[in-house]
């Protein structure tokens, strides 16, 4: 498994990405994330998840962001913006081969000792996912999700 930049080459298999019908109110399409992507470029890292030369999913980390941009006191923080895992492809372990690339980048960069990520409550969707992976509840929400956190060094 690796992460790929996002390319012309590549962009229209990214944007063709889907995840299950079911879980599609949870997390924005690959269209939107990429818009957003290219929009905040200092602070958005997009990059495709690939399975030797299949496309199985999509994620993206952000760096240094105010989860309440209108609270000065809040904290800057990185973490996973979005991932998207293709429907068919779920359960193979890409969604924690991606998290987990995501910590190492964040490492990489010195940026934090806690990842971020934010997810919407309800059956079916991704918390029982991030629990797993060790994200624990901050008792905070963003944009009405629920905020976890990850602790690189535990």
């Amino acid at each position: 498994m690796r992460l790929e930049k996002v390319t012309p080459e590549n962009v229209e298999a990214a944007i063709a990405l889907r995840v299950r019908p079911d879980q599609e109110r949870f997390v924005s399409t690959v269209v939107k994330s990429l818009a957003e992507a290219y929009a905040q470029p200092e602070t958005a890292w997009p990059r495709l998840v690939y399975d030797g030369d299949e496309l199985v999913g999509f994620v993206m980390a952000f760096f240094d962001v105010r989860l309440d941009p209108d609270n000065p006191g809040d904290r800057l923080r990185s973490g996973l913006w979005r991932l998207n895992i293709a429907e068919g492809r779920q359960g193979r372990g890409y969604g924690t081969f991606a998290v987990r690339a995501v910590c190492e980048e964040i490492r990489r960069r010195g940026r934090s000792r806690l990842v971020t990520v934010t997810w919407e409550a309800g059956e079916g969707g991704p918390e029982p996912f991030y629990l797993r992976l060790g994200f624990r509840p901050t008792g905070e929400t963003s944009g009405g999700e629920l905020v976890g956190e990850l602790d690189l060094d535990a």
